[in-house]
């Protein structure tokens, strides 16, 4: 990052780069210092529409998840259309939300939550059916009900997919309360960048950029905190041979 930072400088000095096309680091540390209270408030409405439409895209994804996983029927009824909703651009939607839902947080957390929702279940339901077989025969004959063979054998041995299903997710959400935020919204980070970018303030807008990688890093850490705090029903690491 160092490296990365003393480059830019660089470029922007020895070419004599407008700060209206691409402002220095110096000049984006300045903005930071500047607008950290709109920063922070604007970030926090963003942080909500992000965490809100993960937290949706969890309730609603894992059952879907199960269910699919469990039943070739549902299977076949629900996984193409999830498929052809996912291959839908977001931004696409986004409008029609603004409609159906207005210019609240509403419309952002749908869109966080549409997202958000794919890689969940696609992740979870891979993990329920990647269980291994030895476990499951294990399960059986000790005479277990289908309902503790879930919950003691497949769902813990399906955590670790569900936690890399969700840190991609939980990413992705925030992509989609900005793309709500662009589409209309009178706050946010993704309003913010809008406002800087038509008043040509670049500076700002670099300073909001790096609010939002900020924010999704915050994001990434609580689900592997997350992920640490339920570590004792993870399944222990394969020996390495």
């Amino acid at each position: 990052m160092v490296l990365v930072l003393a480059l830019w400088q660089l470029v922007c000095v020895a070419w004599k780069m407008p700060e209206s096309v691409l402002p220095t680091p110096m000049n984006v540390a300045l903005a930071i210092g500047k607008y950290w209270p709109a920063l922070v408030t604007e970030g926090w409405v963003t942080m909500k529409a992000t965490l809100y439409g993960f937290a949706l895209a969890l309730l609603l994804g894992i059952p879907i998840a199960v269910a699919v996983s469990m039943s070739r029927w549902v299977n076949l009824m629900f996984y193409p259309p999830l498929v052809a909703l996912q291959s839908v651009p977001k931004v696409a939607l986004a409008p029609i939300l603004l409609v159906w839902l207005g210019t609240g947080i509403e419309s952002k957390l749908a869109i966080a939550w549409l997202v958000a929702f794919f890689p969940i279940v696609v992740d979870t339901a891979a993990g329920l059916q990647s269980t291994p077989r030895d476990l499951l025969e294990l399960g059986r004959s000790l005479k277990a009900t289908r309902w503790q063979v879930f919950s003691m054998v497949q769902f813990p041995a399906a955590l670790p997919y569900v936690f890399t299903g969700a840190k991609v997710a939980v990413t992705l959400a925030v992509i989609g309360a900005v793309i709500g935020e662009f589409v209309g919204s009178s706050d946010g980070l993704g309003f913010l960048l809008l406002s800087a970018t038509s008043q040509i303030n670049t500076s700002l807008a670099f300073a909001a950029l790096f609010a939002l990688s900020v924010l999704g890093t915050i994001a990434y850490l609580l689900v592997v905190v997350a992920e640490r705090a339920l570590s004792g029903w993870l399944p222990p690491p394969l020996p390495k041979h």
